[in-house]
């Protein structure tokens, strides 16, 4: 779907933001790529739509090169959802949401069913919010439409550059789950930039980890979490990654009697990371936790505490 061909960046003052680097997104993949700030991954990224000129190599898109395609086509065919959301202010969601498909002249008709069907998609009741103003929402149902903004002409590439990176946990876990949720729907080729080897986990179906412009490993969650290439990757996966591994969040769930519910309200998804999980249970003794929006029960410090100790006990015997 998307090859590299010893692609190369290289700037007016010597800097090499990317260096010889080669990979293929296939068609329908959920492909991440990560690394430390400066490591050459949002340049990636924009290179793909020509947001930054390449210096050397080729990018390929269906096996035709990115520079024999019509600028406006290309752009306007890869939906792109950014961390700052940039909605237009002065329109509706739904005049937000029509952009591409009104430069593409589709019909009012269409444009309304589509937006209709893209609202649905992410549990954003249309007629609630086709008529609101960006202002009038949360962070989170705001980066919610920038991602639907870039599904609206129904592209087959989506580039996302670490879109919810300024959420609070809760939101940024709900999200997550979306965008899980709608990839299984919607089968898009999605190229997903982030810093958070976590999130990577969660959400990839391979990781492409760099550094200093170059691919230091390229592999499947696992096969990364398990393998490290070198003392860089093992630094980069860190403690708690490497702690939280295998980390299930069902298999801590505890069911409640019907008549017997926790009475707080804050809830987290069966999906969550154990990053996330501990984050909030830093604040609260116990947490409900949910599955499309159905709650299936309770987690609570309790259960990770025993779940940490164990794991501290297999890592002194050498088996974490």
């Amino acid at each position: 779907m998307i090859s590299f061909k010893d692609v190369s960046k290289r700037y007016k003052d010597g800097t090499t933001a990317v260096d010889s680097i080669s990979f293929t997104v296939n068609k329908g993949e959920f492909f991440v790529l990560i690394g430390p700030s400066g490591s050459g991954k949002t340049t990636t990224l924009k290179m793909m739509n020509r947001l930054i000129p390449l210096s050397d190599g080729t990018i390929f898109i269906d096996g035709e090169k990115i520079s024999e395609y019509n600028i406006h086509e290309l752009r306007w065919n890869i939906g792109y959802v950014l961390q700052q959301i940039a909605l237009f202010p002065h329109m509706t969601i739904e005049e937000n949401i029509a952009i591409v498909p009104e430069l593409k002249q589709w019909g009012k008709a269409k444009i309304h069913e589509r937006v209709t069907e893209l609202l649905d998609m992410v549990g954003l009741d249309p007629e609630t919010y086709r008529n609101r103003k960006p202002n009038e929402l949360s962070g989170g149902e705001q980066q919610r439409v920038g991602v639907v903004r870039a599904l609206a002409a129904d592209p087959e590439i989506i580039l996302m550059d670490e879109p919810f990176s300024a959420l609070d946990p809760i939101s940024r876990d709900k999200l997550q789950e979306d965008i899980i949720h709608l990839q299984k729907m919607i089968k898009k080729t999605i190229v997903f930039v982030t810093h958070d080897m976590n999130e990577a986990i969660k959400l990839a179906d391979r990781i492409c980890l760099m550094n200093q412009g170059k691919i230091i490993q390229l592999g499947t969650p696992d096969e990364i979490l398990k393998t490290p290439n070198n003392d860089f990757v093992k630094d980069f996966i860190g403690p708690t990654t490497k702690l939280g591994s295998n980390f299930n969040l069902e298999e801590f769930v505890e069911t409640p009697l019907q008549d017997n519910k926790p009475q707080q309200s804050t809830t987290i998804s069966i999906t969550a990371s154990l990053e996330e999980v501990l984050e909030q249970l830093s604040q609260h003794d116990q947490l409900m936790v949910e599955r499309d929006g159905k709650m299936v029960g309770v987690v609570n410090r309790k259960t990770l505490i025993h779940y940490f100790s164990r794991q501290i006990v297999e890592g002194r015997d050498g088996n974490v």
